[in-house]
């Protein structure tokens, strides 16, 4: 079985496609075959002799390399998108609707044209529709999208100087919590954990179960703990330097090794007991 990963263009999911009997190389446009109709994309990855059942999610049909007429009319539907956007833009401000637009997309063959934008709550874009379906003579959808998708679409950098994680080679959105910050001892900083969009950045799930199983053979914060050095609890934990914070009956503080405190090691605390 041999599989190509197909990228439908900036800011747009990319693909599995069964190559069955077709030979392509890395860059070649192809047209596929998508739930709202064809589309043309570039091969970026190439799979081959892979077991049945080993590919992750849906793989869609290969229907032809790109022919000269497809690249032909991906050039009109370019230009067709740029001038949607540019009218759909002129009538949201003339009808003052609180919509941003985001981005147009022309299906291949020009059945439909999709304007992406988002709004802060619903609106009545009947007008605008109408507006869309005069000028362009053909199915119109508008579809609102959140945020995150937005930033998905327009692309850009996050903090770590790297291009956006969503627009480069997340597939989906993972639902993203403020513990999973917590659990890494992140600062809980706004400006510091969340992304262009403006909602937690998609990295902070990258991590988060390894931190989770490193956790669960660690005392909790508080145990008591017996050292060389004498009793103590444990009041804080850096799990990049493997290194426990101990505050010992003095008042002063231990940094020992994680090694150095099986869980087996931890005393309960006075006045409870273990389960």
């Amino acid at each position: 079985m041999n599989l190509a990963k197909v990228c439908l263009g900036p800011g747009r999911k990319c693909c599995l496609v069964d190559l069955g009997a077709h030979e392509l190389k890395l860059q070649d446009r192809v047209v596929v075959q998508r739930e709202e109709g064809l589309g043309l994309g570039r091969v970026t990855t190439i799979f081959r002799n892979l077991e049945p059942g080993m590919a992750p999610g849906k793989v869609k049909a290969l229907v032809r390399r790109a022919t000269p007429e497809d690249l032909d009319q991906a050039e009109r539907n370019r230009l067709l998108e740029e001038r949607a956007y540019r009218f759909c833009l002129e009538r949201v401000e003339t009808r003052q609707l609180p919509i941003y637009l985001v981005r147009v997309e022309c299906l291949f063959d020009t059945s439909k044209i999709v304007f992406f934008f988002t709004a802060p709550g619903r609106v009545d874009f009947r007008d605008l529709v109408k507006d869309l379906v005069q000028e362009f003579r053909t199915r119109i959808e508008l579809r609102q999208i959140g945020v995150r998708h937005r930033a998905k679409m327009v692309g850009g950098l996050g903090i770590c100087g790297r291009g956006l994680c969503c627009s480069s080679f997340l597939l989906e959105f993972e639902p993203v919590s403020v513990r999973m910050a917590k659990e890494q001892q992140l600062s809980l900083n706004p400006s510091k954990i969340s992304g262009i969009c403006g909602r937690l950045m998609c990295c902070l799930t990258y991590e988060y179960s390894t931190y989770q199983e490193i956790r669960k053979h660690l005392p909790r914060l508080g145990k008591r703990v017996t050292l060389p050095e004498g009793e103590g609890k444990i009041i804080r934990y850096n799990l990049i330097r493997q290194v426990a914070t101990v505050e010992m009956e003095d008042g002063g503080e231990l940094e020992i090794p994680l090694a150095q405190i099986p869980a087996h090691n931890a005393a309960p605390e006075p006045g409870n007991s273990e389960q």
